[in-house]
């Protein structure tokens, strides 16, 4: 299998628990030393062999040409999974056209090119499982991330219109897409930010190892699309119910919410346009709040369930209404009897 975005975060996570199961490994980032560090992770861990290369994918022919060596000394690749992002934690009006752009090229095309680049080596033996690691900001978009939530929600449509193809050349090939609550990841300590205050993970997150756990599970499944945790399908089924108010809730709460009471420190750094070395690991600052559990929720059998509950609640509700409604109704007059003389 391979993983982009493998030297930290859910990455890297994913990388080692593939381990586990002694699969061999193809790691893809863009910092080396990172990249050596995770792949003594993944070798410790269990893994047949374990092998690294260095890509950017925003670049698509550096991609193109990992893949190819990751392939040529591995094998043929049977799992891709597509996990680098970049964020910018900032309003809309305090970014620059060129940071929009870089976290689009990360985020959306990182998975575009890996996708093609998955396929180039899958669709020729008729065999393989692509997993795009998506988010609940594919369904619903938040403030402060207006960049990364836009390219979540292009990652959900880019995916249901490769899988239609798959589908049309009735390949074996198939596709899933797993979205994901926030996670406690290095991305709130790398991050580029346009705020005062250091970004935090919105709600409570959960552990890299989780995500890893469900990535597992979702490759060797067959379901379309995954949602993992309850935040996740609260706020995709929300977001489908009450948009509206979902829109005032969050601008009332989403901006401090993902802001704690430390002030940006001018010396910051960011892995925008370049990797930080010194931050690449698996989980963030958060641990000290972070779940080690999540429900992972097939996504058709979670409409399926909604909708269900949805008509048994509008079948109870006319019921209730008839009943109300019959009790209300007078009933017919009594005719008055005359009283009979006595004899």
């Amino acid at each position: 299998m391979i993983v982009t975005g493998a030297s930290a975060g859910v990455g890297r996570a994913v990388a080692t628990r593939f381990a586990r199961a002694g699969d061999r490994i193809g790691l893809i980032a863009r910092d080396a030393g990172a990249l050596e560090d995770a792949r003594l992770e993944a070798e410790q861990a269990g893994a047949a062999k374990v092998a690294i290369a260095t890509a950017d994918v925003a670049d698509p022919d550096a991609l193109f040409a990992a893949a190819q060596g990751l392939e040529a000394e591995l094998g043929p690749v049977d799992i891709w999974v597509n996990d680098a992002m970049e964020t910018v934690f900032s309003p809309l009006a305090e970014m620059s056209p060129e940071e929009f752009r870089r976290v689009t090229e990360v985020t959306y095309l990182g998975f575009v090119h890996g996708t093609m680049a998955a396929l180039k080596s899958m669709r020729p033996r008729n065999r393989g499982r692509i997993v795009q690691i998506g988010s609940a900001l594919a369904y619903r978009g938040i403030p402060l991330q207006s960049a990364y939530c836009g390219a979540k929600h292009a990652i959900r449509g880019f995916t249901d219109s490769v899988r239609t193809e798959l589908l049309h050349e009735a390949s074996k090939v198939t596709i899933a897409m797993i979205d994901l609550p926030a996670v406690n990841t290095p991305q709130f300590d790398w991050a580029r930010v346009h705020i005062d205050r250091q970004p935090r993970p919105m709600g409570r997150p959960v552990e890299p190892e989780v995500v890893a756990d469900a990535v597992f599970k979702a490759a060797g499944g067959g379901w379309r699309e995954y949602w993992l945790g309850w935040p996740t399908l609260e706020t995709i089924v929300g977001n489908i119910l009450w948009p509206g108010a979902l829109d005032r809730y969050l601008g009332r709460k989403a901006v401090a919410g993902q802001q704690t009471d430390q002030p940006v420190s001018p010396e910051r750094p960011d892995n925008l346009f370049g990797p930080v070395y010194a931050l690449h690991r698996t989980r963030g600052s958060f641990s000290g709040e972070s779940s080690n559990a999540a429900v992972l929720i097939p996504a058709p059998l979670a409409r399926l369930t909604v909708v269900g509950l949805g008509a048994l609640a509008c079948v109870a509700l006319g019921m209730a209404t008839g009943r109300l409604r019959a009790a209300a109704k007078p009933g017919p007059k009594l005719r008055a009897r005359r009283a009979r003389p006595a004899p």
